[in-house]
């Protein structure tokens, strides 16, 4: 029987075995959001005398990375401080690399011992110091030898008694965490042989490989999870084992196919980083390592396909190198910038490679400057602190150092130009100019990256369709509008509180979002999807969305043949200075909210078909603080009354600070809505002129 893609994901969750808030109405024209005196994040600055959790890059090297100090030589001191976190949980050579608990859906959730959490500590960690002990094979940290640890640990694996051993694989078993685990470790014995493998005695090497090939040679999910078995084998068969290649030549072709080109991977069915620093850095390291030397045509395909990420994946990055919080496992954050580093292998004189080091160094920042990224010494589940809503039940409190990866660059030689190229800011200063908006559109994974040179932010589109709520299926790190680096993604609430989405009432009386997108098409600056409610399949609105130099313009089609309340949003702020002020205004009869954290300003232009559009303060919603406001608007939709359905809807930002001008507030000077050709004619004071053509490309008629 074959199983669809979507089928094998819900298969996944289940082998691996919210949110709340308040709505307020709008008040008083000029109001006050009073936020708790302790954010849950904010921006922190460069170095916090007295903080031992914020990373300080020491004796910063302003002349070659004049924009963040950081250095080859730095990124080998942010590995060692991740690492001193996890390792003052050991204080013996027999310690496992276990965690604290955080509280909430991560497993385990019956505090018992646990076997695979301990491993996941354990392989993962090994991303960070890997490429470190091969640099200095006798690094010592907090008393305990690395190279001797994690030798020691991987016997004690192998040992029934041992309160960490992990048996082979049943007859008939399917894939599992461990294999992903033993996947990881593959990874780790293949760039570093001489600090994990050959020093273990033959007992052990002969245990450990009888172990890893149960695995690795037994059943994958047709995703990303492909490469744990190809790692497995690879390794084995590069120390002179036997092993299954055909499986290996297949499991092979089969991820190659999956390619969609400029640089994207289709992951069965999703894009999301995993497209990027799953397959990329997984295609890039086996063929370093070891496709160029076995399998030339597969290793020159893979970095064919590498070579192809430059035309976009930059650019998925804020101009501090900042990445968007978007897509499942978000807390394994910095691991997507590993395909920059990974660059460096070789020197091809098209790449920036002082941007791309500004890129993964930012991002090493990003979250390693933010006070609430460690609690208990080792990073948190969630973006930057702990996050639930963001939590995907098949992680543990070690399963963040999936990050670990991004130091796999670490790898690339000392002499490579990533390194000694000086950092700049590349197409930001070259290309990016303020004033204006780009978009870069994938034309066959259909995903739409957009920059915004005025705030230096990135914004993405891509793909979701999800019948069900699953771990990660259906809930908010796919289902919003679009992600942007700088406004993290907001929960849904309970009381219709949306950020960036649609939502509907059910019959049930409660709030559901949109997760069932299908793309229509990217034409003229204007990008086209349909939206079906999964409950309610008479519930649909035609979605198109227009970038603009400061935010968004959304003109969508309610397409319904049932009433229905809907609601949707802007992006939110969070309270990260203790207030959120509000304004409210009046430009040419449409109604304008202005929200202000101090750190950005949002406004909501309502031009035509809501209702009502209000402020919705939260608490417990948002990854960056406690509290929270977005701007929602609402329709109480009936189609036999209802002859205009156009939502137009203006979503505009700015930093704080800056005053608002009338033509940014409202930028569109006319439209013009022809109901029976399903038209928008659109016209801006900057003279720009766009159609909306809802019936070329959309289905939901």
């Amino acid at each position: 029987m074959k199983i669809r893609p979507i089928k094998l994901l819900i298969l996944l969750c289940a082998l691996m075995q919210g949110a709340f808030g308040q709505i307020s109405g709008a008040g008083s024209t000029v109001g006050v959001f009073l936020a708790d005196t302790e954010p849950r994040s904010t921006v922190a600055p460069d170095s916090t005398p007295g903080n031992k959790r914020v990373f300080d890059v020491s004796d910063p090297d302003t002349q070659l990375s004049p924009l963040t100090g950081m250095t080859r030589k730095h990124w080998k001191d942010a590995g060692v401080y991740l690492l001193a976190g996890a390792f003052n949980y050991v204080k013996t050579l027999d310690d496992p690399m276990e965690f604290p608990k955080q509280p909430g859906k991560s497993y385990p959730r019956d505090d018992k011992p646990n076997a695979t959490e301990k491993m996941e500590g354990l392989c993962r960690t090994m991303f960070i110091a890997g490429p470190l002990l091969k640099e200095q094979p006798d690094l010592t940290i907090n008393g305990i030898p690395l190279a001797k640890y994690y030798r020691h640990q991987l016997g004690l694996m192998l040992n029934p008694q041992s309160s960490t051993y992990i048996e082979p694989r049943a007859k008939g078993g399917g894939p599992s965490q461990k294999l992903v685990e033993f996947g990881g470790l593959a990874a780790s014995l293949l760039v570093a042989p001489e600090i994990f493998w050959t020093p273990l005695s033959t007992e052990v090497k002969a245990k450990l490989s009888e172990t890893m090939l149960s695995y690795g040679d037994g059943p994958t999910i047709g995703m990303n999870w492909r490469y744990f078995n190809i790692m497995i084998l690879s390794f084995y068969k590069s120390q002179g084992y036997q092993v299954n290649e055909p499986l290996l030549k297949d499991l092979m072709e089969k991820s190659l196919a999956q390619y969609d080109g400029q640089g994207w991977y289709n992951d069965s069915p999703y894009y999301d980083y995993y497209s990027m620093w799953a397959f990329q850095m997984y295609g890039k390291i086996w063929s370093e390592y070891f496709g160029k030397k076995y399998y030339p045509a597969y290793a020159a395909q893979l970095d064919k396909n590498f070579d192809n990420l430059q035309d976009n994946y930059p650019y998925m990055f804020s101009k501090k190198g900042e990445m968007i919080m978007w897509g499942r496992s978000i807390s394994y954050r910095m691991g997507a910038a590993v395909p920059f580093p990974l660059m460096g292998f070789t020197a091809n004189p098209k790449i920036n490679y002082g941007w791309m080091r500004r890129i993964a160094s930012g991002t090493i920042l990003q979250f390693l400057k933010n006070p609430d990224f460690l609690k208990d010494d080792v990073p948190t589940l969630g973006f930057y602190g702990a996050f639930e809503p963001a939590v995907q039940t098949y992680s543990c409190r070690g399963s963040v150092f999936w990050l670990g990866k991004l130091f796999l660059g670490l790898l690339v030689p000392p002499n490579s130009p990533f390194w000694t190229a000086k950092e700049n800011e590349g197409a930001w200063t070259t290309q990016l100019q303020t004033g204006k908006v780009y978009n870069k559109y994938a034309k066959t994974s259909n995903v739409l990256i957009t920059d915004y040179p005025d705030i230096g932010a990135s914004e993405i589109r891509a793909w979701c369709y999800s019948k069900t709520v699953g771990v990660y299926q259906g809930t908010e790190n796919y289902t919003r509008l679009s992600y942007n680096s700088a406004f993290p993604w907001q929960a849904d609430g309970k009381n219709g509180e949306v950020a960036m989405g649609y939502v509907f009432k059910t019959d049930k009386d409660e709030w559901e979002a949109m997760r069932m997108f299908t793309f229509k098409g990217y034409d003229n600056g204007v990008y086209y999807r349909d939206g079906v409610f999964a409950s309610n399949d008479k519930v649909k609105i035609n979605l198109a969305e227009i970038p603009l130099p400061n935010g968004v313009l959304r003109i969508d089609r309610n397409m319904s043949t049932v009433p229905a309340t809907i609601r949707s949003g802007h992006y939110s702020l969070p309270a990260v200075n203790g207030t959120i002020k509000r304004e409210t205004r009046r430009i040419k009869g449409h109604q304008v909210e202005i929200i202000d954290n101090g750190i950005y300003q949002l406004a909501l232009v309502s031009l035509s078909g809501w209702d009502k559009v209000e402020v919705v303060n939260s608490t417990g919603l948002h990854p960056v603080a406690l509290k929270s406001a977005v701007i929602d608007v609402e329709d109480k939709y009936d189609p036999a009354q209802h002859s205009d359905n156009l939502y137009a809807t203006l979503m505009l930002w700015k930093k704080s600070g800056e005053q608002w001008l009338e033509k940014e507030l409202l930028p569109v000077r006319k439209m013009k809505y022809t109901v029976k050709k399903g038209t928008v004619s659109l016209s801006f004071y900057s003279g720009d002129k766009k159609i909306v053509d809802f019936n070329s490309r959309s289905e939901a008629k």
